[in-house]
Formats: structure tokens, sequence, C-alpha cells
């Protein structure tokens, strides 16, 4: 998912206590009535939860669900079967078609001034190498212009090459808040942003970007290229995607990149012996992991349980979107023990190739029409393994009256931790539900707190099997189920009539509701 939407805070003007208070009398009578469904499905998420086991095969087993990958795959098939072993209709659907690459080893050793292995990774679709490479390390100089640029590249030939800028501290800026000074504090602050802009000055004037300098250094001879993507918090690095075809790029963590940039700079030419296997597995196909309790009464209406599978790989996935899978698949499982014959359909979608564009749910939204047009309700988890405490309307103008009479019945130890914002604004991106919202259908958000997600998890190396907090998650779980549960069992059939769209301020114009876009259905080539 895309940081830039992870933290939606409402207006606090309907938050969960006050949305039920302004209900009618009606919707609190409704919610003190006893529902035997809800009580055993509380019963059984505390008293039978298989989360830690699924947790187990899914992140440890299976591990990162990067798109293309062959564990992409098993993730897919590993779905299925465990929904068949609880009954539930599942299957595999394709939706595109993706460039194959699995993971090897990464093992990066500095050899000279000494030896040290270094904590160090290589980047998804990194080219894999067939054999170590031992070279010297160079830093990207600060150079006039790119002409000057262009006469020094030949210098790369042979040697590994440094790209990111070296962070002046290693410590999270909460930490130096409770501990330095203030004076201390703000002169750390001052230097970091000056040598920040510094750096990317330094970076302009090459005449290339953070795409295209690689490719540049690539073709010029490099051994390879060097980067740091600290995420701000204790030794904790993002990993995403190289850019390079023929050489690796490797992201060394930050204490271990500092080493090295300083060693350069103090004129000891350090060297590293550097060993990335990976193996191309040409253009594979794509899919969706799809299952479904059938309606009794209303089989062609849907209440989709929605979360994206795959994961980028500098981890396990654990938290984007492990958790939300996990939170998904204990939902359906509970419903088909407890609710086994729901009135209308209860789908459950995990999506693949969330991180590249809501691509899986994109491409299900534009493949299924007939399904998209009679949803009752969607609800996404995506934002780590913290409980859910926002739920926004989406824009929909009447959401307020079937998700407040849907709240209601949900216990007090899970709806008062809510807050709630209606009708809210649609979604725009950020994860699955937005693919559906921009449909125009209700698709909502089942939005969890931090547990400092945004440093620590969100597409780290740390992003791993302990780092979830399973209490919050039997929470989601049973959230889900209940919402489920009644979303189906409502005699209405739900509004997806649109709020009036604001005018922006700035331009003077109406703000459009989203637009549907296409997948990209054959990726990762270019």
């Amino acid at each position: 998912m895309k940081l830039t939407d992870l933290y939606f805070k409402p207006a606090k003007a309907l938050a969960a206590v006050g949305v039920f208070a302004a209900f009618s009398g009606s919707y609190a009578s409704f919610a003190q009535t006893k529902d035997a469904v809800i009580d055993n499905i509380v019963k059984e998420a505390n008293q039978n939860s298989q989360l830690k086991t699924l947790a187990h095969e899914l992140l440890d087993v299976v591990g990162p669900r990067l798109v293309g990958t062959p564990q992409m795959e098993q993730a897919n098939n590993w779905a299925v079967e465990k929904y068949k072993s609880w009954g539930v209709a599942a299957r595999n659907e394709k939706w595109g078609e993706w460039r194959g690459w699995e993971r090897g080893i990464s093992h990066i050793d500095m050899v000279s001034p000494r030896v040290h292995t270094l904590e160090a990774t290589q980047l998804a679709w990194s080219p894999g190498m067939k054999k170590s490479v031992t070279a010297e390390l160079i830093i990207i100089p600060d150079v006039a212009d790119s002409v000057a640029f262009k006469k020094w590249l030949p210098a790369v030939k042979g040697k590994f090459v440094l790209i990111s800028m070296m962070q002046p501290t290693g410590r999270p800026d909460y930490n130096w808040k409770e501990f330095a000074t203030p004076e201390s504090f703000e002169k750390m602050k001052k230097e970091r942003t000056a040598q920040t802009e510094a750096w990317a000055a330094r970076i302009r004037k090459t005449g290339y970007n953070g795409r295209t300098l690689p490719v540049a250094l690539e073709n010029a001879g490099a051994a390879g290229v060097v980067i740091n993507n600290w995420s701000a918090g204790f030794g904790v690095d993002k990993i995403f995607g190289a850019y390079t075809k023929r050489v690796p790029t490797i992201d060394v963590a930050l204490e271990d990149y500092g080493l090295l940039y300083r060693l350069i700079e103090s004129g000891h030419k350090p060297k590293i012996r550097v060993q990335t296997e990976s193996k191309e597995h040409g253009v594979v196909p794509t899919f969706n992991t799809i299952a479904e309790i059938k309606g009794s009464e209303k089989p062609n209406e849907y209440v989709i349980l929605s979360a994206h599978f795959d994961s980028w790989d500098g981890g396990t996935g654990a938290t984007d979107n492990g958790t939300g899978t996990l939170t998904m698949m204990e939902a359906m499982r509970i419903l088909k023990k407890i609710y086994p014959n729901p009135k209308r359909t209860i789908l459950v979608g995990h999506w693949g190739s969330e991180e590249q564009g809501l691509n899986g749910s994109r491409a299900f939204v534009e493949d299924h029409p007939e399904i998209v047009k009679n949803i009752q309700a969607l609800f996404n988890q995506d934002n780590g393994t913290g409980r859910v405490v926002n739920l926004s309307g989406q824009g929909f103008l009447h959401a307020y009256d079937y998700l407040g009479r849907w709240l209601s019945k949900v216990p007090d130890s899970i709806r008062n931790q809510i807050e709630t914002s209606f009708p809210g604004a649609p979604g725009r991106g950020g994860s699955d539900f937005a693919s559906f919202v921009a449909a125009g259908a209700p698709a909502f958000s089942l939005s969890s707190n931090s547990w400092s997600y945004g440093n620590y998890t969100w597409h780290t190396n740390r992003d791993t099997y302990d780092k979830i907090v399973f209490d919050d998650l039997r929470n989601n779980a049973m959230l889900a189920a209940i919402l489920a549960y009644l979303a189906s069992e409502d005699p209405a059939k739900t509004s997806n009539e649109k709020s009036v769209m604001p005018v922006n301020p700035r331009t003077g114009e109406q703000v459009k509701w989203p637009d549907q876009t296409s997948p990209t259905r054959k990726g990762g080539l270019d």
C-alpha cells in the first residue's frame, strides 16, 4: 500500500460515541438486542483462534509474496487449499502476467581494510550474479553539472558506486527528542536538512534521477550500485525494486553504509565482495485468490472481505499485508463455522500486485461488473497489525445509516475504539478498496492504529512475524466477521448514492469522484 493514504485522520465530530448517540432510539434498542450469531463469532474467535497457525504457515513457511515470484504462486495455492479444508469454495483467478523472478542468497562482505560481514540485501528484480565480485567502492561526486559528470563517468568502471547520502544519525527523531538537549536536537535537524538539500542538488547536477542514475552507472561499467534507503527507524531500511538489468543493486543498512562511506572519505579505499543470486522465470501468470460462501436468499448480492495478498520482500510482508490477509481468512473460517448459510454471498478477495498499483483488485472490478454493481458492502484491511480505529463513509451519502446500524451491534470493546467520519471522502488510492469506490461500490477501509507502521514495518526489512500483535488481529477478525454477517442479514440493499463533492479552494472547481482505472495486465518487463 501507499504510505500517503495510510493514516486517515477523520474529523472527530462523529467519533464512535458521538455517532451512536446521534442515532435514533430504535438504533439504541437494536444495539441492546442479544444476537446469538455475534456471541458465537466472538466465542469462536477467542477460544479457537487459528491466527498464529495461519501466520506461521504464510509468513514463516511461504515467506514474502512479491508479484511474479514462485512464492506468490505458492501463497495463492496455499490459501485455496486452506479454504477448501474449511469447506469454503476457493479458486485462483488469473488477472494478468508479470516478470517472473526469484530471490536467491545475498551475501555482502567488506574485505578491506578489515573483514566485516555487512547487513545488506539486493533489491527486488536485481539481476543475479554468476560469481562473486570483489571491488573498490567510490561515492558519486559533487560535480559542477551534467557535462562534468559525463567526463567523470568512466571512473566507475569495475567499481561499486554509493549513490545515497550518508545519514548524520541512525537515531530516529523521537529518540533525540527524548534524550538530547533542545539545542542539540535543533542543531542536528538543521544540519541534516542542509545535508539533504545538498545531496539532492548533487544528484540533480548529474543530469539523472533516482531511476535513471543506476542505469547510467551500469552502462558505464560499474560493478554494482549501492544505496541506503533508511526508514527513519532504528536499523530499518525500505526495500523496493532495482532499475539495473545486468549488475546488482544492493541496499546496505544505515550503520554499515555509514561505515563504508566514512572509509572512502578518509582515503582507506574499502573493498567489498558481493554475491547476489536470483533467477529469471520469464513471463508468468498472476492471480487473485477468491473464496466464497454462497448466499441462500440473495446469492447475486455480495458482501466482500478484502485484503491484498502480495508484498515487497525485504521482510516477509507480515504487516503489509499479511495481517490483513490473516484477518480476512480467519473471519471467513469463523463465518463458515458459525454462519454457514448467509443470505447474501460472502466473498473474500486476496488481491495480487497491489504494491504496483492495485492491479489485482482493479482487474477484478474490470472483469466482474456483475458483482461490483451488486455489492452490499466491501471491507478492506491493509495498514498494519493494529486494531481497527477509523472508518470513513468514503463519500457515500447514506453510509452513516447502514454502517451505523451494523456498528451498533458490534461489541462495545471493539466498537468504542472506532472513530467514524461521514460521509467522508472517496479513497483515491492507497489500497484495494479504492478500486471499488472508483466504480461506485460501497467499499470501506478498516483502518488500524499505527504500531510505528510507517517507520518500522511498511515495506521494510523488519516486516516480520514478530511484529504481529495477535490480540489486535483477533479483534479485527471478529469485527470483519460481524460486519459481514450483519451486512448479509440486512433486509435493505445499501445505497451507493454519492455525496456532493466539495469545491477545491485553490482552483475553485468542484472535486470529482475518482475515475475507475484499468490495471497493468503485463508488468515488470521494462
